[in-house]
């Protein structure tokens, strides 16, 4: 996003031209900054590991358009759930391209996912029994809990270590492998998450040591060739203005660096190393646009806008920080304002106390930044206010890429009784 004069453009789209052909709120991705992003990363880590591959965790973003932008830059996808598996499918990805990293799966999640042919990555040891009674996959991975975790974005998001609900402890991960090769199964990966919205390089290497420490002694004494070891997600990006962004060049250094270094110490056949992101690539490409319906001057003043934690719900979820701009009047003076959604919820009172344009007016645009991961896919309908649209820009061009949500949306596979009708 730019500013020119006093008005902002997402690509070369002004904000109030995409507000009046597609409504507010609305979620807008830039096509173009999503595969810059893409490439940033994928060249960083290539030029230290050439056998490098990225899946793009669709979680964060399940649209399939951008899905679809990440396929074709080269990225598989990881899916949390058959549903993601069937995206992945949907457009035009599956076995080998995509990564099954469920948790506490049913008996069903279990015959689908091996069904599909996909990679699989078990969260857990006692899933093995149940997986084999079904079928042997072609390639399985487990996910391992290193025992260390950190987040930028809140302790709810950590993702590793004592607290967290992922992964395999240490401990078991030995005895994992050697069920799963008893068992006959013959190709294996290896699979961990390390963190979420990590801004620190180092951070990176340490976290990789402590799983090839792990699974490097599992290879050794097992005599197992891993095809590829998978260091999970975590690269950060700054949500403050103040903050700074993910060194990505160091990053990728240092964790080649460990990560070749490991390999060696373990006598290890080279696999190849992935990572599953999607904040880097997607996080700071998108944007809402939300319009200021009411203010209220009572105990503070409020603005109230259309944008509530229905639509973005992280800020309400763990106190989560995205910028605010007032389109048009980012040069004005400020004053220090509150500012709300419609729903029926305190909590929606999502932005306390905040530096605003003191000119904020009623019909004023709002864009707030930093909307592209785990946005939409978070958002949910309450107090009958539906789910936004969505639109793509790339350069001038834009698209409807996703329809807002009505009223027969709401209540769309709903029934009600006979005997209850009037």
């Amino acid at each position: 996003m730019r500013k020119e004069g006093n008005e902002f453009l997402i690509g070369d789209v002004p904000v109030k031209t995409l507000a009046a052909k597609y409504g507010t709120p609305l979620y807008v991705y830039d096509e173009q900054k999503i595969r810059a992003n893409y490439r940033k990363a994928k060249s960083a880590f290539e030029k230290y590991y050439p056998d490098f591959r990225f899946f793009y965790a669709v979680k964060a973003c399940n649209n399939p358009a951008i899905a679809s932008i990440l396929k074709q830059e080269g990225a598989g996808i990881d899916a949390a759930s058959v549903n993601e598996i069937l995206l992945a499918k949907k457009i035009g990805l599956g076995g080998k391209d995509v990564m099954f990293s469920g948790n506490f799966l049913s008996d069903d999640d279990i015959k689908q996912g091996l069904e599909s042919g996909v990679i699989f990555n078990l969260d857990d040891i006692s899933l093995l029994p149940r997986v084999l009674k079904f079928g042997e996959p072609e390639i399985m991975s487990f996910r391992v809990n290193p025992g260390y975790g950190r987040s930028n974005v809140g302790e709810f998001v950590t993702n590793a270590g004592p607290n967290a609900k992922f992964g395999l402890h240490p401990d078991q991960t030995m005895e994992a492998y050697r069920l799963a090769k008893a068992a006959g199964i013959k190709r294996f990966g290896a699979h961990m998450m390390p963190g979420s919205c990590i801004t620190d390089p180092e951070y990176f290497s340490f976290i990789t040591k402590l799983l090839m420490d792990i699974i490097g002694k599992v290879g050794r004494e097992l005599k197992i060739d891993f095809e590829f070891i998978d260091l999970g997600g975590g690269l950060g990006i700054p949500y403050k203005p103040e903050e700074d962004g993910l060194d990505i060049e160091a990053a990728a250094r240092l964790v080649a660096e460990t990560f070749k270094s490991k390999v060696s110490e373990f006598g290890l056949k080279p696999p190849r190393l992935m990572m599953e992101p999607a904040r880097f690539f997607v996080g700071n490409a998108a944007w809402i646009i939300g319009k200021v319906h009411s203010i209220k001057n009572s105990y503070k003043k409020i603005v109230g806008t259309d944008v509530g934690m229905n639509t973005l719900a992280r800020p309400a979820m763990y106190g989560s920080y995205h910028h605010i701009y007032v389109n048009g009047k980012e040069d004005d003076k400020r004053e220090t304002l509150g500012l709300c959604g419609q729903l029926c919820e305190n909590t929606d009172f999502w932005v306390k106390e905040r530096e605003l344009p003191s000119t904020i007016a009623e019909g004023d645009l709002i864009i707030i930044e930093n909307a592209g991961a785990y946005g939409y896919a978070m958002s949910y309908q309450y107090n009958g206010r539906l789910r936004p649209a969505e639109a793509l820009v790339n350069g001038k061009d834009h698209y409807l890429i996703r329809g807002r949500e009505n009223f027969e949306d709401m209540v769309r596979h709903t029934a009600v009784p006979g005997h209850l009708a009037i």
